[in-house]
């Protein structure tokens, strides 16, 4: 069997260019999934105040995440919630109201809120913000989540469930 040059140098070639492309998709390096908006250090939170009911304050916290962040389920009202005045946690731990089991997304694009609730005495504590752990279908997820503005808590104080939009 007599092999012709330029078919052997053809051949060559194409199992070179074939082995070269091989080992430029086994280096190239595969994507890592964006991390979960959810995630305590990937979204952004901020109180702003909301009209008032009758005889009750409400402030609105809410939540964005840039771009670059998967979006993730949240359900419930937020668990452990505090609220700093100067460096300090104030000793009040507020109540939950509303559905506790409606899903809602967090995540580029998709904002989402929750209400606190308080009940409008002249007994109220200013306070800077709030700390507060998010809750998933599932469970909690690890992690605090602070949101920045001013407020004004007393005993009573509720924390709706989050709820889709800003």
């Amino acid at each position: 069997m007599r092999t012709h040059p330029k078919a052997a140098v053809l051949l060559a070639a194409t199992v070179l260019a074939g082995a070269a492309g091989a080992t430029a998709a086994q280096a190239a390096p595969t994507a890592a999934p964006a991390p979960s908006a959810c995630r305590p250090a990937n979204h952004l939170a901020k109180i702003t105040r909301a009209p008032g009911s009758a005889g009750h304050r409400h402030y609105r916290v809410t939540l964005t995440a840039p771009r670059g962040y998967e979006p993730c389920r949240l359900a419930g009202s937020p668990a452990d919630v505090r609220f700093p005045a100067h460096g300090s946690a104030l000793a009040l731990s507020p109540g939950r109201y509303g559905d506790q089991r409606t899903a809602v997304v967090l995540g580029p694009g998709h904002p989402v809120h929750f209400d606190i609730q308080v009940p409008d005495t002249r007994h109220g504590t200013a306070a800077d913000g709030a700390s507060f752990t998010l809750r998933a279908p599932g469970g909690e997820i690890p992690g605090t989540s602070f949101a920045d503005g001013p407020l004004t808590v007393a005993p009573g104080t509720l924390v709706g469930p989050v709820r889709r939009g800003a």
